[in-house]
Parts: C-alpha cells; structure tokens; sequence
C-alpha cells in the first residue's frame, strides 16, 4: 500500500527523524506515538503528501486514496451540518447535479421521437447506473449514521455548521474522512474533542475498517483497544512493533533489558581481550598473536542500547496567598443556552486545599460551570467567590488563545509584568523551550507544545485556587506525568474537569459527578466514586447514563423481565432522589457544625438529628447498591 525508505526530515539544522524505513498495509491500525515535538504531526504530513521530506523516497499503490484528520482546519461558512458532510461524496454530488440536469430537460422537451431525446434518455440510465454503484442511494442514511455516532441530534442536522465550536466541526470533518471510503486514514489526535460514547462509537468503527490507518495519540486506552501495530518516533529514529501501545512499552522494556545485559558481556570480553594484547606486547614471540587480537578487536560490532528521550518538563505550582477556608460557594446556579437547560439549581461549596474531580459526559455542564466560576459567563443564581481567592484557569481551548504570529518568546513577554518578566527565559526553560526553541512561531509548535507554552504563560499570574478543564489533551504521557505529579504537590485549591482516569487517581480527593442538570457530590478520591457506582472506569460510568436514558434491547428478554426492569429501574431513581435530598441535608449541618458550632452544639437533638440521617444515608446506599445489581444481572 504504502513504503517509507530512508526518509528525512530536519528542522533548524537538526533532524527531526533520519534516514527512517517502514511499510503501511492494509488492515494495520498504527498507533504513532512520542513526546511533544518528535515530529508525528509531520509525519502524517509527508504521508499525506501536504509537506515534502528533505531525503527519501514514499511508493504508494495506484490510485491510493487519502484520508487525513488535521488538528487545524479550514471550513467552508455557510453550510449546514448535513451539507458538510455530504462533501464527502463527491463524485455523488456530481452525478446527483448531471440527473437533475437532465431530468429538467426531459420534463420540458416534447420531441420524444428524436435522437437528442433518445440520448437524454440513454444518459439517464448510465447515470442512475453509476449513481447505483457508487451508494448514491445509501448515503444519505449512511451520513446519518456515522453523525449520530459522532454525538450530533437530528435536530443538529440542518443547523449551520457556523454555530458549532471548534470542536464540533472537527467532528463534522471526522464523519467526511469515515465516510469517504479512504484505503488510509491518517487520525490526529482524533479524541481531543469527542466524548466518551462518541470515543467508543469510534473505536468500534476503526475495529471493522479494511484499510490502513495511523493514529497520532496519547490516550491509553484508545491506543490499545484499536490499534494492532505501535511506531515510536524517538531522537530521530523509529522503533516499529507488531503490538498496542501497552504491549510494545513492555517489548521495548524487555529489549532494552537485553541490550544492557549484551552489551555489559560484550564489554567484559573486550576488556579481557585489550589485557591480553597489552600482555602479548611486551613479550616480542608473542607479538604477531597481539596484532592479531587488535584486528580481532575492530572486527567486532558494537552492541548500542537504545537511547531513550527522557527529556521532560520542570513544573510547579506555587500558591500566592492563603485564602479563606471556604474558597467556593454557589447557589441555585442555572444556565440556559436558548432552549438547551444545561444547569438547575446547583449547589456547592469548595473549601480551600481541596482538589475536586468533575466527571460526566460532555454537554452535561462541567465546562459551564467552571467557566461560571470564573466569571467568563452570565448565569442564574448566586455565585460567591471566598477571602483573598484568586483564580488561575486553563480552558480546555486554552492554545487557541495564542497568536500564530508571535514567538513563543514574545508571547511570554507579553504576558508578563515587570516582577516577573526577568523570569520569563528560566520558565520557558522549564517548559522545554530552551535556547532557539524560544524564537520558534507559535503557529508552528504542534498540540502539546502549545498546550506546554499555555502553561508555562499560567506561571506569569498569581492564584491559590486552579480551575484546569481537559489539560491533558495534547500533551504527551510524560508530560501528562509531570503535570499529575505538579498538581500532587500544589497547596492550593484544585478543580479538575476530565474524563481521564489514570490521570485522576491519586489526585482528585472528592468528585462531583454532572447528570441531567444537576451535580452530585461523592465524598472520596475517584476510586471511591467508581466503587459506589460499581463500575470498573470512567468510559462505563458515562456510558451507563447514556444507558439509563435509552435501555439497552434484548430479544431474548420476554414482557415480564422488560416490566422488571422498568420497576427496578423506577426504584433506583427515587432511591438516588432520597441519597441526593439527603446528602445536601448532611452537607448543611456540616458547614453549620463548622460555622456555628457553639449555637447549634446547645441544642441537644441537633445531634441527634445529623446522626439519624447519616445512618439513613448509609442504609439508602446499601439500598442503590443492591437494586443496581439486580439491573446489571438482567442486563448481563
């Protein structure tokens, strides 16, 4: 399908990747991993043949057709969701035009028995032939299709495509690529903006697809449930396995092992052989055998261990003043976008030191209500910010806010003050950008460096309470790593919107979980909010709300296990509106109890009361606990 030889690419003098070989066939799923910078977005654009290498050569089948998913791309305004989509046909589109052409002339000529009739009606047939093989009666159902799987209503479908973020439209782009019937597919960062069903919806798409396809990605578990085949781009080589990206960390692991002990027996039979040459010398019969082992000796081939890019960013986040002990309150919030009710009366409290984990699926409000706390929207409700808070925030677009024109060391002198701005080279430094790396444009850093310039440009203000919102998208697993291992070591208040979960344990110490309109609150890290909900990760906790809205089919299930179920089903949801009456009760007497401890301890029965309804609380949960595991036996 595809052959790479000896291909070479250098940016600034320096090589990106040389002198590298490799083969794309149909049916490999390639995962192509590596730090922020190594060169994988321009690999897909040699692939695509968007960009040209500086040596080697690319042979491509006849009539290879290309599919490529950019990070960054160029819509056409104006056009609705449907009308996008439909782009993707086009040599449909053409024929589709031709028909109409045709079939207006044929309504309004009359002369039916001459040869200009006849041709049109010749015409018509190897047109509507053509239109046959070529799905033009499938594809509209088919657009459909593969929209709804990328998480679009019905009613989004004659919207203009104008009215949709970033993120929207790269799934409007996403659906054209899965719906051209490409022999390769080049996906980068495919996930970035989908949600947890769409996420999984794509998974079970690439699984079924014929030809060749390369992921650019640093989603562990996507990586592994797709792909078949990992290629590492590391200090200009590759390093290419037949494996998913868990399986090759491990093959690589166990090879390097290997290298380390070859070459540790290799240099103890060098040394033992220059001792002997050094002894042979000095004895003059024994001075042919020394010049011997010399050749012996530049004979052999030096066994190399593969060098690694341990190369990682230095962060930390240092508070700027201690605030209050409640940084947080908020009540009866509501947001509205027109007709969408995304927020209702929603409660809650943040106490300074706490580190907060938002989950659900997305449009469910995690964004909107961070973006309500820091004051970027309007909203209804009461919102108080505590003593002396100051809030530092990272949106999820947070490197769409970046000026392409500027470089990276500009963008930080920009952005700082004068305390600061001696600083600004030693936290560039600390980010990896060191050196020339600190002239380069902005509009040509890639995803996770953009994402690494946003946070060292975070660094530049003062905060004790930090609202993150997906902050690892881009960024690489190392990377992803040294964040976790920051924000452990952070002091202040931390709220974290993500649907990471290896990211999330061990961090976050309370959860709030957002499902229709509202938010609930579990009161532990996040493998204490998946075992009260008995789930093994994240992907099945926001798959099962889905779930519980459109109740999964069985044939084999008769009347009376559906009327069951529907019971069970009834139960549970007055049993979660008791839990969640009662937990804002708790939470009340709690901060009553922290408030006012001496007004409310006078009263005898206040305790009373609190205790009651703990006890009441743990009962109703031994209770969701039990009906949940009926459901999951019937739906098992």
């Amino acid at each position: 399908m595809l052959n790479i030889h000896n291909l070479s690419i250098s940016f600034q003098g320096e090589y990106l990747f040389e002198e590298i070989t490799f083969k794309l066939s149909a049916g490999d799923c390639v995962g192509l991993i590596g730090k922020n910078g190594a060169g994988k977005s321009t690999m897909l654009r040699i692939l695509s043949k968007e960009q040209q290498p500086d040596t080697g050569q690319i042979a491509a089948d006849k009539d290879l057709k290309i599919g490529f998913l950019k990070q960054d791309i160029d819509f056409d305004l104006g056009r609705t969701v449907l009308e996008e989509a439909y782009q993707a046909f086009t040599e449909i589109k053409i024929i589709e035009s031709k028909l109409d052409e045709i079939n207006h002339q044929l309504a309004e000529r009359t002369d039916y028995e001459s040869d200009a009739y006849h041709q049109l009606m010749i015409d018509v047939n190897d047109f509507q032939h053509q239109y046959e093989i070529l799905g033009g009666y499938n594809y509209q159902g088919e657009t459909e299709k593969v929209l709804m799987g990328l998480g679009f209503k019905r009613e989004d479908f004659n919207k203009i495509t104008d009215t949709f973020s970033g993120g929207w439209r790269m799934r409007i782009e996403l659906a054209k690529l899965l719906l051209q019937n490409n022999d390769l597919l080049l996906l980068d960062e495919p996930t970035n903006h989908l949600d947890i069903e769409s996420i999984i919806w794509l998974e079970g798409f690439l699984k079924n697809y014929t030809g060749a396809v390369v992921i650019v990605s640093h989603d562990k578990m996507f990586l592994d449930n797709v792909t078949n085949r990992t290629i590492e781009i590391s200090l200009g080589r590759i390093y290419d396995y037949n494996k998913p990206y868990s399986k090759f960390l491990e093959l690589r692991n166990e090879l390097k092992t290997q290298q380390l002990a070859a070459q540790k027996n290799q240099e103890k039979q060098i040394q033992q052989t220059e001792k002997l040459i050094d002894k042979f010398r000095a004895k003059a019969s024994k001075a042919s055998m020394a010049q011997s082992l010399i050749k012996k000796l530049d004979k052999i081939e030096r066994i190399e261990v593969d060098e690694d890019d341990n190369s990682v960013m230095t962060l930390n986040f240092p508070v700027s003043i201690t605030p209050g002990k409640v940084v947080i309150e908020a009540k009866n919030i509501s947001k509205s976008y027109g007709d969408l009710q995304v927020l209702k009366n929603v409660n809650l409290l943040i106490e300074r030191g706490s580190k907060t984990a938002f989950v659900g699926q997305n449009g469910q409000g995690k964004s909107t209500l961070a973006k309500i706390i820091v004051g970027e929207i309007k909203h209804d409700g009461e919102l108080k910010l505590g003593h002396n808070v100051q809030i530092g925030y990272f949106a999820q677009n947070q490197a769409e806010y970046l000026d392409g024109n500027k470089t990276v060391l500009d963008t930080m002198i920009d952005a700082a003050n004068e305390t600061n701005r001696s600083k600004v080279r030693d936290i560039l430094g600390s980010f990896l950008f060191r050196g020339d790396e600190a002239e380069k444009y902005v509009k040509v850093l890639s995803g996770g460096e953009r994402n690494r310039l946003a946070l060292a440009k975070l660094m530049l203000q003062p905060f004790n309470v930090l609202i993150m919102d997906e902050p690892t998208n881009h960024l690489d697993i190392k990377s992803k790593n040294v964040l976790k291992a920051a924000l452990n070591k952070f002091e202040g208040t931390l709220i974290l919107v993500s649907h990471d979960r290896d990211f999330l344990q061990g961090l976050a110490d309370n959860v709030f979980e957002f499902k229709d309109h509202k938010i609930k609150e579990f009161l532990g890290n996040i493998d204490f909010y998946l075992e009260q909900r008995n789930l093994q990760n994240l992907r099945e906790a926001e798959k099962r709300t889905v779930n519980a809205q459109q109740p999964k089919e069985n044939n084999k299930q008769d009347y009376r296990d559906q009327k069951k179920i529907k019971s069970l089903n009834n139960k549970l949801s007055n049993v979660e509106a008791k839990i969640s009456s009662l937990e804002k009760e708790v939470k009340l007497m709690d901060q009553e109890l922290l408030l006012r401890y001496e007004e409310v301890a006078a009263n005898p029965q206040y305790f009373d009361n609190y205790h009651n309804k703990k006890r009441q609380l743990a009962d109703l949960m031994g209770e969701w606990e039990i009906l949940q595991l009926e459901i999951d036996q019937f739906l098992s």
